[in-house]
């Protein structure tokens, strides 16, 4: 059973007295000038007065300019929030639009290019090529809101809104150095969001147990990611943090979990479809998933065994490889139906005559050839996508 698991360094803290160990984490990287990334609802919240109260002197400012999608403007009022206080730290405190911001606004103070000029690019030959950015990059570390696996990441993919397009930067300096798991701030968003975060959980957990880049450490944190997902989803409420907590370790496991696996064409499709019905990521994975599911049937066989025997409920017929890709499909459905969430694309928006533009923008992403069925032409995504319909 051959393999490679790397994992980079990272730091967890959990619970009430999480952010005791933030300025610990700061001056252990002998960081002295922190500047705090976040949106402006969560500028207010009761959990920002702690955070300032356990910084002390090592906050050098704060930038309150986080949208949704991390827009190439706000990414780079961030950079321009940073250079102005000479930052040597950045603390992204909220979702994934928060900590994709810090990483990126980071990559560009850096680089002093603009984002497209560093972006990922496809080359000729269909594959992709991500420029070396060789500058040092500013620590970066994060607190959490919602359960988002962008958090352990090294990629951010922000949004040029002139053209709609996703460009991605990658770059492994800008892991996280450490992350908080904190109640007052896991407790402040709405629990639309933290739902809908907590589905990408699930999508992506799932997407990458049927990869056969999939190692045995992976599927380890990916099958327990999926089981702590379903088991709280349906548990939300606005001020059951012990819930929201259970979420968020789930996505770190299941952003952990992914390094080596990857995305696949789920989240592929929520991309091209979100950003044209402005419907969140989470949900639209939720309609898609048990049809990307029944696509990759092909090319999955027993890898999806561990996704069915983490599902309730649990597998019903041995009756070999070839039912259960069905079988999985079939439980999603049956979760996310008990979840009151919509089924179809028409339910969120999506107009049948969309459907080529967004099985175009699906072809174009860097991610479409990272699933565990390769995609080959374009009349196959306009099928499932008209199955999704």
């Amino acid at each position: 059973m051959p393999f490679q698991h790397i994992a980079a360094e990272l730091r967890v803290y959990s619970g009430p007295d999480s952010l005791a160990a933030l300025a610990r984490e700061l001056q252990r990287a002998q960081c002295r000038r922190a500047v705090v990334i976040s949106g402006r609802s969560v500028a207010d919240c009761e959990g920002m007065k702690r955070l300032r109260e356990a910084l002390g002197p090592l906050l050098a400012s704060e930038f309150h300019g986080v949208r949704s999608n991390s827009p190439v403007p706000a990414i780079e009022a961030a950079a321009q929030a940073l250079a102005a206080v000479d930052a040597d730290a950045v603390i992204a405190v909220g979702g994934g639009s928060a900590v994709v911001t810090a990483r990126a606004a980071a990559i560009l103070l850096a680089e002093q290019q603009p984002a497209r000029a560093l972006c990922t690019r496809r080359l000729a030959d269909g594959t992709f090529e991500s420029p070396r950015l060789a500058a040092p990059k500013l620590p970066q570390f994060g607190v959490l809101t919602t359960p988002s696996t962008a958090f352990v990441k090294a990629g951010s993919a922000v949004l040029d809104p002139d053209s709609g397009e996703r460009l991605a930067l990658f770059d492994p300096k800008t892991r996280a150095r450490a992350l908080f798991l904190h109640p007052d701030f896991l407790g402040s968003a709405p629990a639309i969001l933290v739902k809908s975060a907590a589905l990408n959980t699930l999508s992506t957990a799932v997407e990458a147990l049927e990869s056969p880049r999939c190692d045995p450490i992976s599927e380890a944190m990916l099958r327990q990611a999926l089981r702590l997902t379903v088991a709280h989803l349906d548990q939300l409420s606005t001020d059951d943090t012990a819930v929201r907590e259970q979420l968020a370790t789930a996505a770190l496991l299941c952003g952990r979990g992914t390094e080596q696996a990857g995305g696949g064409l789920a989240s592929v499709l929520a991309h091209a479809i979100g950003h044209r019905t402005h419907v969140a990521n989470g949900l639209v994975n939720a309609i898609v998933l048990p049809h990307t599911i029944r696509f990759n049937a092909p090319a999955t066989g027993h890898a999806v065994t561990r996704i069915v025997e983490s599902l309730p409920p649990g597998p019903t017929d041995p009756a070999g490889a070839h039912a259960l890709p069905a079988l999985a499909a079939q439980c999603l459905e049956s979760l996310f139906a008990r979840l009151g969430l919509a089924s179809r694309l028409r339910d969120i928006g999506v107009a049948e005559a969309d459907l080529t533009q967004i099985a175009d923008a699906a072809m174009a992403d860097w991610f479409i050839g990272r699933g565990a069925r390769r995609v080959q032409s374009h009349g196959e995504l306009l099928t499932l996508l008209e199955a999704a319909w």
